[in-house]
């Protein structure tokens, strides 16, 4: 069984503070489209503020707010009773994120037996580690090393003793939206493969 994590909760100062996950693209929203990303997982939980009319997630957040990624994922976890074996980890400003998933569960059985997971690497080879597919035990033991339920830590730390393969990723799987300019760029090739 594979369970999802889904990082909604960020600051969005590139934005003026706007909540990117409610940007549209193509009839959806950011939100919506990394829900649908890993549709059939279970749990999956939105860390962030509650949205009406998402269906199908549980809702966490980290405590303090805004204490970054890896406090969100030790949230997420925190909520639940019983572990999937896998978890995908994805942030919601992903306008590809259902091509990104799917790279992600078609890498998976080609793992080697010891390895914790994938993640996507961009044009730049930097693994991208929130757009991943981790065992749970994995990011489980990573999050009970972090101190302070994660505040401020980095993904790297709570990744730091997990063997994680990083696969290339076309441009547009890896790329988030983090501007106004990004946003217009992804609308724009979103309507260009329509």
């Amino acid at each position: 069984m594979t369970g999802a994590i889904l990082l909604a909760g960020g600051r969005a100062s590139r934005v003026g503070g706007a909540d990117k996950t409610l940007f549209a693209l193509a009839g959806t929203t950011l939100l919506q489209r990394a829900v649908d990303a890993v549709a059939g997982a279970d749990p999956i939980t939105v860390v962030g503020d509650p949205v009406p009319g998402v269906a199908g997630v549980a809702w966490a957040r980290e405590d303090p707010p805004f204490g970054g990624p890896a406090a969100a994922a030790v949230a997420a976890l925190a909520t639940w009773s019983e572990d999937p074996e896998w978890t995908y980890l994805l942030a919601c400003d992903l306008p590809e994120a259902v091509a990104a998933a799917s790279r992600l569960a078609d890498a998976r059985p080609l793992l080697p037996r010891e390895t914790d997971g994938v993640c996507l690497s961009a044009a730049d080879s930097r693994p991208q580690w929130l757009i991943g597919l981790y065992r749970t035990a994995a990011l489980r033991r990573g999050a009970d090393a972090l101190p302070n339920k994660g505040q401020d830590a980095s993904m790297r730390a709570l990744l730091d003793d997990a063997a994680i393969a990083v696969i290339a990723a076309p441009d547009p799987e890896t790329q988030d939206v983090d501007t106004w300019e990004d946003l217009s760029q992804a609308r724009a090739r979103l309507e260009e493969t329509r």
